[in-house]
């Protein structure tokens, strides 16, 4: 794999083609989840692992298995990597798995992973292919650790509450509080917040990618135009 290749990879899975602010996927999860930052990290990371292990599966197997059948075998290999996860979780990490409920097993039907399977490991090799998975899904864990940071923030007043679910008791001081003696916002931690503040992400990014288009404009036409150089 090429430089080039590796930094389109990264580009559009953290930015160019960000599934929670560009393709607009996963919308349950995004939504439900992200009412703390430790919730939206924890899901973001169990989703991570799985798109990029069955991205990898997928590129392996995607010259065996027959084109007719091949969005079953997909699943299949999805939703073999989603119950390793489901049963770590519980294992390890069970207060947070409690927490998480149902959307940990949702991920097999997520359709960012398998839009990322069918649109890019069944088509690309093994290396390039789990790579895309990496940072698709790193790119929808910066959304929903951003968008639970922001309810989080204006809903309580602090960041990081319940990060004792993950780590154990010892991590409860771990806990910052933002805003001191605050009564806290309930909207903000119940889904209409969630629309609201992904609503505000989308239009941060739509804005700053303009800005950037905008500023590369000039200094494009300006190299153009150099006196003494032929057009």
């Amino acid at each position: 794999m090429t430089r080039s290749e590796f930094v389109a990879i990264v580009r559009n899975g953290l930015w160019k083609q960000n599934t929670g602010l560009v393709q607009i996927l996963g919308m349950c999860p995004l939504l439900a989840v992200s009412n703390s930052v430790v919730n939206a990290l924890g899901l973001g990371i169990a989703t991570t692992f799985v798109m990029s292990g069955s991205n990898l599966a997928v590129s392996l197997v995607r010259n065996l298995a027959p084109h007719e059948i091949r969005i079953p075998v997909f699943i299949f290999i999805i939703a073999g990597l989603v119950t390793l996860i489901d049963l770590l979780m519980n294992a390890y990490v069970h207060p947070l798995y409690l927490v998480l409920g149902i959307f940990i097993p949702l991920i097999t039907t997520n359709c960012i992973v398998l839009a990322r399977v069918e649109a890019f490991a069944a088509k690309n090799r093994a290396l390039p292919a789990m790579l895309d998975g990496a940072f698709m899904g790193l790119g929808l864990t910066l959304v929903l650790a951003t968008l639970g940071a922001l309810r989080e923030i204006v809903g309580k007043g602090t960041l990081f509450s319940g990060i004792d679910l993950a780590l154990g008791p010892m991590a409860k001081h771990w806990v910052i509080t933002v805003i001191p003696d605050y009564r806290g916002f309930l909207l903000a931690v119940l889904p209409p917040g969630a629309f609201m503040g992904l609503g505000l992400l989308i239009a941060a990014r739509n804005w700053l990618n303009e800005r950037f288009a905008g500023d590369s404009e000039p200094l494009a036409a300006g190299h153009c135009s150099v006196p003494g150089h032929a057009a």
